[in-house]
């Protein structure tokens, strides 16, 4: 891999990278995100993902991912990405956190549509409805892969799915599991056309999570915190569902739910 050095802050690709990091209408305007550190980069590419640019700083850069050690994981001609290094002090400036290995990623934006989206018999998919914390969405990205969830829907969405934010919550569970961002009104058709049951997370008019048969097709909704899933979904809803609350408040953290209620339906489905 051929590198170019670069040590100005002032330089244009390294305001570039910044302005992709904190601006959501730069990523979609240039179809780019930014992905900081190797485990992340590593389920990017795994992903199918295409690099567009690294930028290293060998004083941080382990050996292992020094761009001649890292050739082989591009392909030849317009498939390499550009590699620029940058030194320590200027690295410490761009970077989002300082415990990662001294690699960060310009990737291009691949973005899945419903009727992209495959999934296998009997899905079990996680529904979110206008979640607007990047950390959050990213922990329950986690909380999918790890229950082995076959897609997660971000519906009506206040953040976008590439958030460096939400990317580094998720720990890159947003490359190992498809995420597709859509409109309610066009995820339920989808659902009932394909026989997934729809469970909405509520209080009102529920049952015990844990007595609903989860182990056919199914979508698990939740909605925010503090205004829950709108109308459209309690309506639509195949049956309600809540977790008990035995203290004073009233919900848990969204990520948390999920966790809860995805658990139950791996539980059920391996019972």
């Amino acid at each position: 891999m051929r590198t170019e050095s670069i040590t100005s802050a002032q330089n244009p690709k390294i305001k570039n990278l910044l302005l992709l990091q904190e601006k959501s209408r730069a990523r979609r305007e240039q179809g780019l995100f930014v992905v900081e550190g190797w485990r992340e980069l590593e389920h990017c590419l795994e992903g199918g993902f295409t690099v567009r640019t690294l930028f290293i700083c060998p004083e941080i850069c382990p050996e292992e991912l020094l761009p001649h050690n890292l050739t082989t994981l591009f392909s030849a001609g317009t498939g390499a990405p550009s590699v620029f290094e940058i030194p320590e002090q200027l690295y410490r400036k761009v970077a989002y956190r300082e415990s990662t290995e001294g690699i960060i990623a310009e990737v291009e934006v691949k973005a899945l549509s419903l009727e992209g989206l495959s999934l296998p018999e009997n899905p079990l998919v996680v529904v979110l409805e206008a979640v607007e914390k990047p950390g959050n969405l990213g922990a329950v990205l986690r909380s999918a892969d790890a229950a082995g969830a076959s897609a997660v829907i971000v519906c009506d969405p206040l953040t976008d799915i590439f958030n460096p934010n939400l990317i580094r919550a998720s720990i890159g569970a947003v490359f190992t599991v498809p995420v597709v961002a859509a409109a309610s009104a066009d995820v339920i058709p989808w659902l009932k056309a394909r026989g997934i049951q729809i469970l909405t997370a509520q209080l009102q008019d529920s049952s015990a999570y844990y007595d609903i048969d989860m182990r056919r097709s199914t979508a698990i909704v939740m909605g925010t915190e503090s205004t829950g899933l709108t109308d459209i979904w309690r309506k639509a809803a195949d049956a309600h569902i809540r977790i008990p609350m035995l203290g004073r408040l009233d919900s848990l953290n969204v990520s948390v739910s999920a966790s809860i209620l995805l658990y139950e339906a791996v539980r059920q489905r391996q019972a």
